[in-house]
């Protein structure tokens, strides 16, 4: 069976992508990355994901991040709860794609595995700049010339399925999947229960209610 790396934040996206590759008649091997995000429930999510989609491993690896300048690592940095047009928000974290991949593709060259399953979208997102479709593109050109698998002349694909998705549109794809949604965490918070206030929750509300009013009016 081909294998799949997928990383795992314990949001509706990744859950999708994961989803979508398992679909796709991938074998799942699930990461996720401890980097010392003041959130600790999405690392809970991210477990009972791994869990629902009955991964074949879910590696949980730390890094230390809590020194980057990001409202998601430093409690002295506010969480915003409104974020300009085309302003990058406080909550971008300095190049975490770029490393959450880089340790994708170890696992995955290490594995020897065909793929690379990551949720971004460019659609219904916060600003940042690791999240487009033109980072996607750069990163697997550099996946094409950074490892031995590679240059050796097999593939190592990084798919994006969810990347010109609105939020409504992946939210529709989960559901269609039988996923169980309620087990994800997206706020930028830990807590009992969602803030309802910051940037992710704002955005889930809506593509929840959204959804709902569309299955009304149809």
């Amino acid at each position: 069976m081909k294998r799949a790396v997928c990383l795992i934040s314990g949001g509706i996206d990744s859950f999708v992508a994961a989803s979508i590759a398992k679909k796709d008649g991938y074998e799942i091997y699930g990461l996720t990355v401890d980097y010392g995000q003041r959130n600790r429930k999405e690392i809970i999510s991210a477990k009972k994901i791994c869990k629902f989609l009955k991964v074949k491993r879910h590696i949980i690896t730390k890094i230390d991040l809590s020194w980057v300048n990001s409202a998601l690592t430093d409690k002295k940095i506010r969480i915003p709860e409104k974020v300009k047009k085309d302003e990058i928000p406080s909550t971008y974290v300095p190049a975490r794609n770029t490393i959450f991949l880089s340790l994708a593709l170890a696992l995955a060259e290490t594995l020897n595995a065909e793929a690379i399953f990551i949720g971004v979208n460019s659609i219904d997102f916060s600003g940042y700049p690791d999240c487009r479709p033109v980072y996607v593109k750069k990163y697997q050109k550099l996946i094409d010339v950074a490892t031995k698998k590679t240059v050796e002349g097999r593939k190592i694909v990084l798919k994006a399925p969810l990347l010109y998705f609105s939020k409504v549109d992946i939210i529709r794809k989960g559901i269609s999947l039988g996923l169980d949604l309620s087990i994800t965490w997206s706020c930028y918070r830990s807590g009992k229960k969602p803030c309802g206030r910051c940037p992710s929750c704002i955005i889930r509300k809506k593509a929840f209610t959204c959804l709902y009013q569309k299955n009304l009016r149809s």
